[in-house]
């Protein structure tokens, strides 16, 4: 992979009225011989990890994500146990890899695009097309989109991208610890005055009928979803979310900013450093790998076993999820990555090979599975939502995981990108590239 030594000098201002430079016209997505096999692999399995976090609010009301008591079928000591399993493995950990690779990512483009005499407008725009997407998927498909903030927050990031690794590195990592701090007081607040004798007293009485009123105002609306979906009543489910649900993605921002902008930038701190391409020692990769996983994983077990005991109340759970695990899964995050990269060349044959190409193919993998889950929970298709427990939920992941992995290497070994991958490029550039091999 090139780098981008020499180039500190290339302007980055727009040459015409279309914002790219002349030099632009021979930019082109980077091509197969210059891909990182790691980061193949680590978009692979994330891209499938996301589904399986993401899949209870597909198949249930949107709180069940993190509230149990949410769901409309029963949520017994099994499911419990899964909850916990799920939060302790998976919960914002794929999330927190794709947002490492995102800022990765964004790096590795113009690495591409200051090579070739470029600027950073063409990065932007990029950005705002795929913002553009992700409008598209909260609105008419899923109201879980992460397009949107990605490139949101992309914006933020790109301006960031000529400081060096080191600053990168280290802003990234204060940012987040200084966001785990703020996301732990606030919600621990919030948990604090609605669960515990602290908000029988004095003006906090108020303070939790508010909450409760709130907590009742979220799973009134997700029984307004509900019935829209059981009803196969898609364009009213549309009109509703446009309507009443417009914000957001805004609201989005003000959650996950304080997460996923240091996690970009520690993602392109370390793309730099050569952490993707095998440029660290491999034992300390395993050493800091396991020991980040082992310690993350051991915290959110103690966090997802105080939640049990507490009864899975609502504001206990979004504090779990929200408030107090942001640092166990930063270990966890970077612990994973670490060992993906290191035991990832290690990992061939069939199965590896399909996960990779599952991973150049994230784009259209990641949408793909939100309308595919259309079809199996809306009353218009096989009107699966409401009825399946936590197990059930489950099946329905290892089956589309099986989807995922047969058809994205076969497309790859004809095609040169996935779909939504090649409309993205050609949107990118303004051209129509070629997509067949």
């Amino acid at each position: 992979m090139s780098s981008i030594a020499g180039t500190g000098s290339t302007p980055d201002t727009p040459g015409n009225a279309a914002g790219f430079s002349a030099g632009e016209t021979s930019l082109a997505p980077i091509a197969a011989s210059e891909r990182i096999d790691s980061l193949d692999f680590i978009r692979g399995i994330a891209v499938m990890g996301i589904l399986a976090a993401n899949i209870v609010a597909f198949g249930q009301p949107f709180a069940a994500y993190m509230y149990p008591s949410a769901f409309l079928t029963d949520h017994g000591a099994t499911s419990e146990w899964m909850w916990i399993a799920q939060f302790v493995l998976v919960d914002g950990k794929m999330r927190g890899l794709f947002t490492l690779l995102f800022g990765a990512g964004l790096y590795l483009f113009m690495e591409r695009v200051w090579e070739r005499g470029g600027t950073r407008w063409r990065q932007m725009w990029r950005l705002f097309v795929l913002m553009v997407f992700g409008l598209v998927h909260f609105i008419l498909i899923w109201a879980g989109d992460i397009l949107f903030y990605y490139a949101v927050f992309g914006f933020l990031v790109v301006p960031c991208l000529r400081w060096s690794a080191r600053v990168q590195l280290w802003v990234g990592l204060v940012g987040f610890v200084l966001g785990a701090a703020f996301y732990a007081l606030n919600m621990t607040f919030l948990y604090a005055v609605a669960d515990t004798p602290m908000g029988e007293q004095g003006d906090l009485v108020e303070v939790r009928a508010g909450l409760l009123e709130g907590k009742a105002e979220v799973l009134a609306d997700d029984a307004i979803v509900t019935g829209l979906k059981q009803e196969g009543d898609y364009a009213g489910l549309v009109a509703y979310r446009a309507a009443e649900h417009w914000m957001d993605p805004l609201v989005n921002l003000t959650l996950f900013a304080l997460e996923t902008i240091p996690l970009m930038l520690i993602g392109v701190a370390l793309y730099r450093f050569g952490f993707f391409s095998g440029a660290f020692d491999p034992r300390r990769m395993r050493f800091w790998g396991w020991t980040g996983v082992i310690f993350g994983a051991a915290l959110h077990l103690a966090i997802a076993l105080f939640v049990r005991e507490g009864g899975f109340t609502y504001y206990m759970t979004l504090a779990a999820f929200v408030g107090w695990s942001p640092l166990p899964k930063l270990m966890m995050v970077l612990g994973l990555a670490a060992l993906m990269v290191e035991y990832s060349p290690r990992w061939t044959g069939a199965l590896a090979e399909r996960v990779r190409a599952a991973g150049r193919a994230a784009f259209t993998n990641y949408l793909g599975t939100s309308i595919l889950m259309l079809f199996v929970f809306h009353g218009w298709a096989l009107g699966l939502f409401g009825q399946l427990t936590r197990p059930q939920l489950y099946i329905v992941v290892v089956l589309t995981w099986a989807f995922m992995l047969l058809w994205s290497k076969p497309w790859l070994e004809r095609f040169r990108y996935g779909p939504l991958e090649w409309l993205w490029r050609c949107l990118t550039y303004g051209q129509i590239f070629a997509l067949k091999r």
